[in-house]
């Protein structure tokens, strides 16, 4: 491999290259024993190692998918029609078509890395060749989705600095080969990383094991699964759906209508409506964190397991939130902003924001501590807005505020659902200070301390004088957190 500048980011799939310095052999870990058969090395061999292809059982993987979405493509008129027999054959016919197509896209897809890029090859008729640059690489996660858990398999997906979505997935790798490539990415990367060791969560679990892996690093805190249940039956949609169910009922007992319609309807709305706790407790489900220098780990999920790397240096925000029914039992939630990572994607669960599911202010002043070093979540006291703002705001004016403090700028809002945002200095990456029609006839304004991921602290209905100050302190301390080591 050569650690010379990067390779230029699109090339031919094969020609000759000029070798380049060799690294140390301790720069790269070899392929672990048991890798998959590599492919033979480019002509000229400039190229430093062979290519790796994926795991032989993709496409079985990627051809149940394709399964699936026939079938749910293919509606139940379809079957009343065509009888069960030629609907069966169907099925058949374009499940075949998917699992072939499958197989040829594993047969041309590949893998290597060549100096510090990881180049991805693949297409048939229209080759196509990745190359991501390596320096730029923030995390890679470990996916395992419930057929990958059940084969023994994993995905990698690369998060990239600028990137709109999630760069090169690797789908699929054995869990081990998964474990070695995504430590060797992050070595060359200049991240801390570790080989994977027993406790590793992409580490090989034995069939029937129950015990959850532990994170890497120095565990910080597991979230209990009997909590994260209570939490969401804490919630408007649990919480309202018995009324909804029996008001449904009531309207069938009066009308006398009891049609397949009528029932199927109401069950896809409760479904609906189940959709957002349900899926909360899917994917929080045995959720650890853990601290590796200076990033952390998170592992989380039931049917489609997680282990993510958050680089502290990348985190934007933290808030801390406590929606109204959670206050009874005293619990909070935080989530993480984190600059480089891609907040396109259409599925926001690849994005590693969760900090704390569900816990108490102790918990959460202690993780907090960890991510914001010097920075107490239960003790930033914030002003509240002047008197006047009674006029906007006649029930809950104390629950908005602002405070400067030593290394953050904070501020809170809501009033049913609390929320605290902490901006550490040197993340804002500009400040404004903006006036309604009703704050310039009160004299008030709003303060945005913005930062690279798109949002940030809103000091909301501050005095006009103190705003315009609070915007200057904010720009200076933000230019001096910025420049000092």
């Amino acid at each position: 491999m050569s650690d010379g500048p990067a390779e230029p980011s699109t090339v031919p799939p094969t020609g000759p290259t000029t070798p380049g310095p060799v690294l140390p052999a301790d720069a790269a870990p070899p392929p672990p024993p048991g890798a998959q058969s590599p492919w033979p090395a480019p002509t000229g061999g400039g190229d430093g190692e062979p290519r790796q292809r994926l795991h032989p059982l993709s496409p079985v993987l990627h051809g149940a998918k394709s399964l699936v979405v026939v079938i749910a493509g293919l509606s139940w008129s379809t079957l009343s029609r065509v009888g069960f027999g030629w609907f069966a054959a169907m099925v058949a016919v374009l499940a075949l078509g998917a699992t072939v197509l499958s197989v040829i896209s594993w047969y041309n897809t590949g893998y290597h890395v060549v100096g510090r890029e990881l180049r991805v090859y693949e297409g048939l008729l229209w080759r196509r060749t990745r190359a991501i640059p390596l320096e730029r690489l923030q995390a890679v996660e470990v996916v395992r989705p419930l057929l990958a858990q059940l084969t023994g398999l994993a995905e990698l997906r690369l998060e990239v600095v600028g990137g709109g979505k999630t760069e090169a997935p690797l789908a699929y790798l054995g869990v081990a080969d998964a474990a070695v490539l995504r430590a060797r990415l992050l070595a060359l990367a200049g991240r801390v990383a570790q080989l994977p060791a027993p406790g590793d969560p992409a580490a090989p679990v034995a069939p029937g094991a129950m015990a959850p892996p532990a994170v890497p690093g120095r565990p910080l805190h597991t979230v209990r699964n009997k909590d994260l249940l209570i939490s969401q039956l804490l919630t408007p949609q649990a919480f309202l759906l018995p009324f909804g169910v029996a008001f449904v009922v009531v309207q069938f007992l009066t009308a006398g209508s009891w049609s397949f319609v009528a029932v199927a309807s109401t069950l896809t709305a409760m479904a609906g409506v189940l959709l957002q706790p349900v899926r909360r407790v899917l994917d929080d489900w045995n959720f650890r964190l853990g601290r590796d220098g200076g990033t952390l780990r998170v592992h989380n999920g039931l049917l489609e397991t997680r282990a993510q790397t958050v680089p502290l240096e990348r985190v934007q925000t933290v808030r801390a939130t406590w929606p109204l029914l959670w206050r009874v039992k005293g619990w909070l939630r935080l989530r993480l902003e984190v600059a480089g990572y891609s907040v396109a994607e259409a599925d926001d669960r690849n994005r590693p924001d969760r900090l704390l599911p569900v816990g108490d202010l102790p918990t959460a002043t202690m993780i907090v501590a960890e991510v914001l070093p010097g920075v107490r979540l239960d003790a930033l006291p914030l002003s509240p807005p002047p008197r006047r703002t009674r006029w906007l705001h006649p029930v809950g004016r104390a629950a908005f505020g602002a405070g400067l403090f030593a290394q953050v700028f904070a501020t809170r809002s809501g009033r049913l659902t609390r929320q605290l945002v902490i901006v550490p200095y040197a993340r804002i990456q500009s400040v404004r200070v903006v006036q309604g029609p009703v704050q310039r006839w009160l004299g008030l304004a709003t303060v945005y301390a913005d930062t690279a991921g798109g949002s940030g602290a809103t000091a909301q209905d501050r005095d006009l004088a103190e705003a315009w100050a609070l915007a200057a302190d904010l720009t200076t301390r933000a230019h001096q957190a910025r420049t000092q080591p």
